[in-house]
C-alpha cells in the first residue's frame, strides 16, 4: 500500500474496514460499503486519497475481490469515490467532512470561583434514589396502552395528582380537566401566546423589571411585550390601564427579580382590571413553594380562576432538565390551548408523566420540597450574614422567599459597571438588577440580584469575601 493510500492520521485505509470484513457473510457487503462511506464522510479518508486496488484490498481484508469491487462501484455511483480506466480509485472531492462531534449548547456555569447568577437550584439535591424507585415501579405497572399517544392535556392520573397538590399547597382552584401538562413554564408561555394571538391580541404586558425570556417567547407566537412599571405593592395598575393591553404576565407571590409579594390591595386591583376589560392575568408561580419565614402566599388564580391562567414547574424543586410543568387555563381558553398543545408535540412523554404522578401520590414530592426548603433557608441565612460582615450598610430585600435576594450596596461601591468589572476579574459571577429591566436607566447605584440556592454555605461565604476584597474602598 502506498503512502497515498492512508488516511489523515496515517492509518492504512484498509484498517478502517476490518470490523466490516468480520461481519456475518450475509451482511458483509453492506457493512463494507457503510464503513467505507462513513470513513469518507467523516474525513478519515480525505479527498484525493488513493484507495488500494480491489485485488489488494480484498487480500488485506480476507474477503472476495467481488465484494470490494461491488463496494467501489456503489460508492462511485453515489459520488463518494471516483475512478478512471487504468487510473485507480480515489476519494472524491464532493463530500465535505462532517463535524467530528456534536456540540453541547446547553447553558453552563462560567467556571467562576463563586457563582451568584440567579435561576438555578442545587441539582445535587435531586432525589435520585426515590426517583429511580418510582421509575422501576412505573415501568413494571404501566399499562401497555399508556405508551401510545397520550391525551394532549396529560395523563389523567397526573392531572388528578396535580389538582390535589396545587389546591393543597398553593390554594389554586384546580380542575383536572383544565390542567395541561407542559414542557416547563416556557412552553406554557408560548401556548398562551398562541391562544392570545388567535383571539386577535398582539400585545401582552410584562413586569419591568422582570424575566428577560418573555420577549422572545411571546415574539415566537407573534405577540409583542409591553413593559409595565412596579412599585412596592406590585405592578402599577394605572400604567396597566393606560397601556391598552388585555393580558399581563405577573409573578405575584414572589416577583422576579425584586422579590416583593403583591399586596392584597394590588391583587384586588389587578383582578378588577382583568374583569373590566375581559382580560387575562398570566400567573407564573415559579418558586411559590419556597417561603421561609411565614406561610406561602396563596396563588392569585384562587381568587378568580376565569381571569387568571396559572403555571408552574419542577424546575426549581427537582431539576429544569426534566422539562415538566403545568398550566391551569380558564375554561374559555382551554380548547384553544389544548389543540395548540396537540399540534405542537402530540402530548408530553407518558413515562415521565406516570413517574411524576407516582412521585406526587406517594408523598415523595412533598418530602423533596421540605428538603429543599431546609437547605435553601440555610443558604439564604449564610448569604445575609456574609453581606452584613463584608458589606456594612448593605440593604438586602426579597429574603422571605425564593432562591435569590436583591442587594443595594452603599454609594461608595459604585458605579455599577466598575463594581461588576472588579468582581468578574476576581472570579465571581454576578448580575446587576439593571440586567432585568426593559428601560435603560443610567444609575450609579450598585443593585445586585444574588442567587444562592445552587451553592453550599461555605462557597457563598467565600464568594462574598472575594467580592468585598475585589471592591474594597
Amino acid at each position: 500500500m502506498t503512502s497515498s493510500e492512508t488516511n489523515r492520521d496515517g492509518t492504512p485505509a484498509w484498517e478502517l474496514l476490518l470490523p466490516a470484513a468480520s461481519a456475518p457473510a450475509r451482511t458483509r457487503g453492506r457493512s463494507l460499503q457503510a464503513a467505507l462511506r462513513e470513513a469518507v464522510r467523516t474525513g478519515r479518508l480525505a479527498p484525493g486519497t488513493r484507495l488500494p486496488s480491489s485485488r489488494d484490498l480484498a487480500a488485506d481484508l480476507g474477503v472476495s475481490r467481488g465484494l470490494v469491487t461491488e463496494a467501489y462501484e456503489q460508492l462511485t455511483a453515489e459520488g463518494y469515490l471516483r475512478s478512471g480506466r487504468g487510473a485507480g480509485t480515489w476519494v472524491g472531492g464532493a463530500v465535505r467532512a462532517a463535524p467530528p462531534r456534536a456540540r453541547d449548547l446547553a447553558p453552563r456555569s462560567p467556571g467562576a470561583r463563586a457563582d451568584f447568577v440567579p435561576g438555578t437550584p442545587d441539582l445535587s439535591l435531586f432525589p435520585r434514589a426515590a426517583w429511580a424507585a418510582a421509575q422501576r415501579t412505573v415501568l413494571a405497572e404501566l399499562p401497555h396502552q399508556d405508551l401510545g399517544y397520550p391525551d394532549p392535556r396529560g395523563l389523567p392520573q397526573l392531572r388528578t395528582a396535580l389538582a390535589e397538590l396545587l389546591a393543597r399547597r398553593r390554594g389554586v382552584v384546580a380542575d383536572p380537566e383544565r390542567i395541561v401538562v407542559v414542557s416547563g413554564v416556557a412552553q406554557a408561555t408560548t401556548l398562551l401566546g398562541f391562544a392570545l394571538h388567535a383571539r386577535g391580541l398582539r400585545t401582552v404586558g410584562v413586569e419591568d423589571p422582570g424575566s428577560p425570556q418573555h420577549d422572545a417567547l411571546y415574539a415566537s407566537a407573534g405577540v409583542t411585550t409591553v413593559p409595565l412599571p412596579l412599585d412596592g405593592d406590585g405592578i402599577v395598575v394605572g400604567a396597566l390601564r393606560d397601556s391598552d393591553v388585555r393580558a399581563v404576565v405577573t409573578t405575584p407571590s414572589h416577583q422576579f427579580p425584586t422579590g416583593i409579594a403583591y399586596s392584597a390591595r394590588r391583587r384586588t386591583e389587578l383582578l378588577d382590571w382583568a374583569r373590566s376589560v375581559d382580560g387575562l392575568v398570566l400567573e407564573d408561580d415559579y418558586d411559590g413553594d419556597f417561603r421561609y419565614d411565614r406561610a406561602p402566599v396563596g396563588a392569585l388564580q384562587g381568587l378568580d380562576p376565569e381571569h387568571v391562567a396559572y403555571t408552574g414547574s419542577v424546575s426549581k424543586s427537582l431539576a429544569p432538565g426534566l422539562r415538566l410543568g403545568w398550566l391551569m387555563v380558564p375554561e374559555a381558553l382551554a380548547g384553544e390551548v389544548v389543540e395548540r398543545k396537540r399540534t405542537m408535540d402530540l402530548g408530553h412523554p407518558t413515562l415521565d408523566q406516570a413517574l411524576f404522578a407516582r412521585f406526587v401520590e406517594r408523598g415523595d414530592y412533598d418530602r423533596q420540597l421540605r428538603r429543599c426548603q431546609r437547605a435553601y433557608r440555610e443558604r439564604r441565612d449564610a448569604l445575609v450574614a456574609a453581606l452584613q460582615e463584608h458589606f456594612p450598610g448593605a440593604q438586602v430585600a426579597g429574603i422571605a422567599a425564593g432562591l435569590h435576594v436583591i442587594v443595594r450596596l452603599p454609594e461608595r461601591y459604585g458605579p455599577l459597571e466598575r463594581f461588576l468589572d472588579r468582581v468578574t476579574a476576581a472570579g465571581v459571577a454576578v448580575r446587576g438588577l439593571a440586567d432585568y429591566t426593559h428601560r435603560h436607566v443610567e444609575t450609579g447605584d450598585v443593585q445586585l440580584v444574588l442567587g444562592y440556592a445552587h451553592q453550599p454555605p461555605a462557597r457563598i461565604r467565600e464568594g462574598i469575601r472575594l467580592m468585598a476584597q475585589a471592591t474594597a474602598v
